[in-house]
Parts: C-alpha cells; sequence; structure tokens
C-alpha cells in the first residue's frame, strides 16, 4: 500500500513538472492538410496520423498541418525552424487550440507571413472564453532572404515571437492569423524554441528585414502553388 501510494505521488508530481515546463508543438507526423485534431492529445489527426504526443491539447477542425512542397506536400515554404511540417488556420470557429490542464507564464512560435499580418489572442477558458490574457499582433514579414532556399519558396524566412501573460490560460484563438504559417508552438514560455540552424537563418533574415518592408508585397495563399522567383538575397 505505502509502495502504491509512493508510486501515485510520483506520477502526480511528473505530470505537474511536465505541464510546468514549455511545451515545444513541431506537427510532425502529421500528413498534408490534416487536421491536427488530438494528435497532441495523444489521439490522431484527422486522417488517422498517430497516435501522437500526449501533451494534453487539441485543436479545433480549422486548424491544419502542411508539409512543404520540397518534401513532397503542397506547401509554398522553405526554412522553418524544425522538419517538414508546419500549421496554418483556415477561418472558421475551429482555428482554436485548447489546453485544458493551462499553461502559464507565455505562448510561442515562429511564423511567416508575407502577404498580410495576423493576431493571435491568449484566453483564461476553453475555445476562447473567460479572460482575455494576451494578444498578440503579428507584422508582415520579408520573403525570399536569409537562404538559398527562400529565393525558391515565398513564405520564407521565419521569425520567432511570442506574449508573456499573467495567469493561467486554456485556450488560444488563431482567429485573426488565416494565411500565416507556424511552426514551433511552444506552449509556456514567451520565447519560442529553436533548432541551431534556424538562428543562422534568422539572424540573415533580420538583417534585411527592414529594407524589405518597404518593398510591396503580392498577395497569396500558404497552399499556392510554388512558383520560381529571381535569385537575390537582400
Amino acid at each position: 500500500m505505502r509502495r502504491g501510494i509512493l508510486l501515485g505521488a510520483t506520477l502526480i508530481f511528473l505530470v505537474a513538472q511536465a505541464l510546468a515546463s514549455p511545451i515545444v508543438l513541431t506537427f510532425e507526423g502529421l500528413q498534408d492538410s490534416e487536421p491536427i485534431a488530438d494528435f497532441y492529445n495523444g489521439g490522431l489527426g484527422g486522417f488517422g496520423s498517430g497516435p501522437g504526443p500526449n501533451s494534453g491539447i487539441t485543436f479545433g477542425p480549422d486548424s491544419l498541418a502542411l508539409i512543404s512542397a520540397a518534401a513532397g506536400g503542397s506547401g509554398d515554404f522553405a526554412g522553418q525552424p524544425s522538419g517538414i511540417t508546419i500549421a496554418f488556420f483556415q477561418f472558421g470557429p475551429g482555428d482554436v487550440m485548447d489546453v485544458p490542464a493551462g499553461f502559464t507564464t507565455g505562448f510561442s512560435f515562429f511564423y511567416s507571413a508575407v502577404a498580410n499580418p495576423g493576431t493571435i489572442t491568449v484566453w483564461s477558458g476553453l475555445d476562447g472564453t473567460g479572460t482575455q490574457l494576451a494578444s498578440l499582433f503579428l507584422p508582415i514579414t520579408p520573403s525570399g532572404v536569409g537562404g538559398p532556399e527562400c529565393t525558391i519558396y515565398d513564405f520564407c524566412p521565419w521569425f520567432p515571437i511570442g506574449v508573456a501573460f499573467s495567469g493561467t490560460a486554456e485556450s488560444v484563438i488563431f482567429s485573426g492569423a488565416q494565411n500565416v504559417g507556424f511552426d514551433n508552438l511552444t506552449v509556456g514560455s514567451p520565447t519560442p524554441v529553436p533548432e541551431p540552424s534556424a538562428i543562422i537563418l534568422l539572424g540573415t533574415g533580420i538583417a534585411c528585414m527592414g529594407a524589405l518592408l518597404s518593398k510591396p508585397r503580392v498577395a497569396g495563399w500558404l497552399r499556392t502553388v510554388v512558383r520560381p522567383r529571381k535569385k537575390s538575397w537582400c
């Protein structure tokens, strides 16, 4: 009995520690255009991929994964901080991420938005209910700088962004972030977790951002057909 009580207490402690530590969602293991669904709740994506990690996180039906065209998918992107898969969100009520156990401190990610800016909001209740704890504006990002792959695909490079907040959040709404690509969503930290190769790419992209922000943008959708662009860095 004593051993059972100690084991139970240990498991509770480990779960609490896991929830207190930042969780990074890379969307690897999902198919092209697959609803993320319960993949990060130890379940399946909308096309049956999985089971995924049991992080206690679910996504609404308008939250989809996308694979890079360079890897055989339909995504017009490159230079993402990890893997070959990102997330994007369609217009609709299902552009939500729910974390029933709650998370604190902050929320962050890498993103690319070459045509339109975006906005995400963090809420104290599920499905965007309760009190709004934070709002994050996503400016348009430059395109075509940062690496050779960025001269071929539009959504490249990617930039880190995040927001800190007080209280406990249970959901994030992406209703203002269509035509924006997301990767390495970091739940529980205002700073996203990159892979080492992304740091070099981001440094080059930021160096050119000031010059490119004044250039006109060509409207496009994340899932456009890949098209060549002129070979230039800045």
